[in-house]
């Protein structure tokens, strides 16, 4: 008969990752929202870490209201995707990206100065110009998605052709 580890110890030995979520968030010209963090260099969809014990909807909803002021109902999984671990993070990352919808007036952003420097909508060559090689394929993963009505996987990610 074998021996079954307790739960605690089996549990320990199972693999751990990082959570985070972004939204994805249009303008009724299919320009796509666009953060500027202000601790790095790069732009990103709005979003970010999930907290301990917090879902990943929940998470992109309260990041999108810390972050942008709005109060948006969070729609479908669009993109997951999974990232090895990288420099300083010594973890896989698990990527959640949610449909955050329309927003057909940009003035009901009130951008947090203490995180954001600023927002833009961007056309889909925009968006492959400023987010990072390895963020930028989620974007015209999570239209195609949100247009398909279905959600995609993405390993490491990759990029969204053939749907």
């Amino acid at each position: 008969m074998p021996e079954w580890l307790p739960p605690q110890e089996w549990f320990a030995q199972l693999a751990a990752f990082h959570a985070v979520v972004s939204v994805l968030i249009t303008d009724p010209d299919g320009r796509v929202l666009l953060v500027k963090p202000n601790y790095n260099d790069t732009w990103t969809l709005p979003g970010g870490y999930v907290d301990e014990g917090e879902a990943p909807h929940e998470a992109a909803a309260r990041e999108v209201r810390e972050e942008l002021g709005l109060d948006l109902q969070v729609g479908a999984l669009l993109v997951v995707d999974w990232a090895p671990p990288a420099g300083a993070r010594t973890r896989a990352l698990m990527s959640f990206t949610f449909d955050g919808g329309l927003l057909d007036d940009p003035g009901r952003i009130a951008l947090r100065r203490e995180e954001l420097d600023g927002f833009a909508f961007c056309t889909a060559a925009e968006v492959a110009e400023r987010l990072p090689v390895a963020v930028a394929p989620r974007v015209p993963a999570a239209l195609l998605c949100r247009l398909a009505g279905r959600t995609v996987y993405l390993a490491a990610p990759q990029p969204a052709e053939g749907l």
